[in-house]
């Protein structure tokens, strides 16, 4: 299939310097309080990519759950495979693709585990059936059916069909502490807006770049 001429314009909304908050965190913000009011379906899904032993890039779709100043935090299995990645080299790329709003963020920095009590925190707050299912999947392990699966879930619904679920050992959150962050607008003609901040001893310095 040849998509060369598959192409739409941009508007011409633009992004001006002068427009940019001095803190990334806090332009991240202001763009997903807007991606929230205009309706974007689910703007908290980001791509996370990292890198393993062999240097292969591996792409998937993480829902990122709180952020700070300190940085943005998603939640998966200590046993996964993103996880193992992670561990070999922490250094990770996140990308949130607001296409509807001509709008994409990018961001670069290292995964750090949070604390056993931050992650309680975020797992007692989630829905039971999310909570059991943190515990029936070995996350990126090879399984026989769907069906060993949901023998599973239902085993283990009985199991903790009184009382609290408690929080898995091998399950919370990391945290990526960005190193740069880039913000990019749609424009006309191709000539794109973006704009990279990049994290000095000093804070942030703030650089156009070329389309």
């Amino acid at each position: 299939m040849d998509l060369s001429d598959f192409r739409r314009e941009y508007s011409a909304k633009g992004l001006r310097r002068e427009d940019l908050n001095a803190d990334p965190i806090q332009q991240f913000e202001a763009w997903f309080q807007q991606a929230m009011a205009l309706q974007v379906h689910e703007p908290n899904a980001m791509s996370l990519a990292t890198v393993d032993a062999r240097g292969m890039p591996l792409l998937r779709t993480v829902l990122l759950k709180y952020f700070d100043l300190s940085g943005f935090v998603f939640f998966t299995n200590y046993e996964s495979r993103k996880a193992h990645q992670i561990a070999e080299n922490p250094q990770v790329s996140l990308m949130f693709p607001w296409i509807t709003l001509e709008r994409q963020v990018i961001i670069q920095g290292r995964a750090e585990k949070i604390g056993a009590a931050e992650s309680l925190r975020y797992f007692s707050s989630r829905p039971r059936d999310s909570q059991i299912g943190a515990w029936v999947s070995q996350q990126s392990s090879v399984i026989s059916s769907r069906k060993l699966l949901m023998q599973k879930l239902d085993e283990l619904k009985r199991k903790f069909s009184d009382g609290e679920i408690p929080l898995p050992s091998f399950w919370g959150g990391f945290r990526v502490v960005p190193e740069t962050v880039e913000f990019w607008q749609g424009g006309p003609a191709r000539l794109h807006d973006r704009f990279l901040y990049q994290k000095q001893a000093t804070g942030w310095e703030i650089e156009r770049l070329s389309p």
